[in-house]
């Protein structure tokens, strides 16, 4: 169902300049059309990535499929273009792996923090029989995932103090993704976890509505978040993925050798795009500190201690239990 009269216009503007899927003839060829739509900046590396997914599809497919993508939440925010996708209004899109928990609550295990040992470890999980097996667990709710995009470590920046020991975001209020395991994080940290839209967090920063947020240095940098935060420490107590979905409807409505072209090329886009967010987190550290951010590298094990009694709230959880474990027995 669609939820609200601003989603409503948007599908209504899919609808009548485009489909999920769509087929053009032109001459003896024909071809297939993907709308990808999403809330990413144009300079955001899974843009980038997606940019170039489609280079080798059109290659692959010699010309007769294609991506149009729309960035920068032209269709709608991260949430309205995941419902648009279900509904079968829009073809694909990108969402972290946060905002699936409400389908697959198998997805809160990625949300723990310091779930992964390291990021290495990171890409083994998302790399594993286990991380495609999630990806796979969203089609009963006509998504289907393709892969997982690197979106980082998230970390602490506030206005007024540096966070460098769990303490230090006594009382404090931080900004955070929605979702279960976030927030619980923030308050076994000791902090106030408050929900906030993205578009609306710059200025709950700088009206003091919040005091601080986290996030990866990318997305530091690019919200423009320093401009107001400038203690930046790298507790990197998170390393939630972005997902790539696709429209089971869509998905089914293409040939076996159209699935395995897709997938190929958004396979390669993997690849280029750990490249891309490396470089990425690189510039923006640089960038932010030009600009007068403090960064700091707090010893992570006190944020490890205080933390540690999340997992085993989710004894009574089988199924996310089961992941957690799984997770951590990946070498």
């Amino acid at each position: 169902m669609i939820k609200n009269s601003y989603l409503r216009r948007k599908l209504l503007i899919l609808l009548i300049f485009s489909a999920a899927l769509i087929w053009s003839c032109g001459g003896q060829k024909r071809v297939t059309v993907i709308k990808l739509a999403h809330g990413l900046d144009p300079t955001h590396p899974a843009h980038k990535a997606m940019e170039f997914m489609a280079r080798p599809l059109a290659e692959k497919s010699n010309g007769t499929m294609k991506v149009e993508i729309y960035p920068s939440q032209q269709l709608g925010t991260e949430g309205e273009c995941l419902e648009l996708l279900r509904i079968g209004g829009l073809g694909m899109t990108k969402v972290l792996s946060s905002v699936l928990e409400g389908f697959v609550p198998d997805f809160n295990a990625f949300s723990l923090p310091y779930i992964f040992k390291d990021e290495a470890h990171r890409f083994k999980v998302l790399e594993s029989p286990l991380g495609k097996e999630l990806l796979l667990k969203c089609q009963k709710y006509w998504m289907r995932g393709l892969c997982y995009y690197d979106a980082g470590s998230r970390s602490f920046y506030t206005k007024n103090v540096p966070i460098l020991k769990p303490s230090d975001l006594d009382a404090l209020k931080i900004r955070i993704q929605e979702g279960p395991a976030s927030i619980k994080m923030v308050q076994a940290l000791g902090g106030s976890a408050t929900p906030i839209a993205w578009g609306e967090q710059y200025s709950a920063l700088q009206q003091g509505i919040v005091d601080g947020a986290e996030n990866n240095p990318p997305s530091f940098y690019l919200s423009h978040h320093y401009e107001v935060c400038k203690y930046y420490s790298l507790d990197e107590h998170t390393a939630v993925p972005d997902v790539l979905v696709i429209s089971t409807e869509v998905w089914n409505d293409l040939t076996p050798d159209q699935q395995r072209i897709l997938q190929e090329a958004v396979d390669e886009s993997v690849v280029e795009q750990k490249k891309l967010w490396k470089e990425a987190t690189t510039k923006a550290l640089e960038a932010i500190q030009e600009a007068g951010v403090e960064v700091f590298y707090p010893d992570k094990e006190p944020f490890r201690r205080k933390v540690a009694g999340l997992y085993e709230a989710y004894k009574d959880q089988p199924e996310i239990y089961r992941v957690i474990q799984e997770i951590k027995a990946v070498q």
